[in-house]
């Protein structure tokens, strides 16, 4: 793998959170001053999660320009990965279950799927 494809996921993950962080300050927003129920807030994360990571797969694939299936899985993985380290040292009881599979499995189906967009896409000069 060239150093350059290594830099350009690097920032699809560093894209992906940054995404992440934004859309989850909007619905935290939303949650503390509407009455959205709290029922609502495993799904719109998951939501969030795979609108973050399709943006973040698709705009660096798309200057890559090959490999999307495995570079957008690539990115789909680590970010996961990366949310889960996170939330590992934040929360000493975190522990893998059926909920934290799914989100994997997601993960990186719509990494690969962003992949696959950003190969297809021309790229806008």
């Amino acid at each position: 793998m060239k150093e350059n494809t290594i830099i350009n996921l690097v920032k699809g993950i560093g894209i992906s959170i940054i995404v992440t962080v934004i859309l989850l300050i909007i619905f935290s927003v939303l949650l503390a001053y509407t009455n959205i129920s709290e029922n609502v807030i495993s799904p719109v994360i998951m939501v969030i999660t795979a609108i973050s990571i399709l943006i973040g797969s698709s705009i660096v694939n798309i200057k890559i320009k090959k490999n999307g299936l495995i570079n957008g899985g690539i990115i789909g993985g680590a970010y996961i990965l990366t949310i889960y380290l996170i939330s590992s040292l934040l929360n000493w009881r975190f522990t893998l279950n059926l909920q934290s599979i799914i989100m994997i499995i997601l993960s990186i189906s719509v990494g690969i799927l962003g992949g696959i967009i950003g190969v297809n896409k021309r790229a806008v000069h």
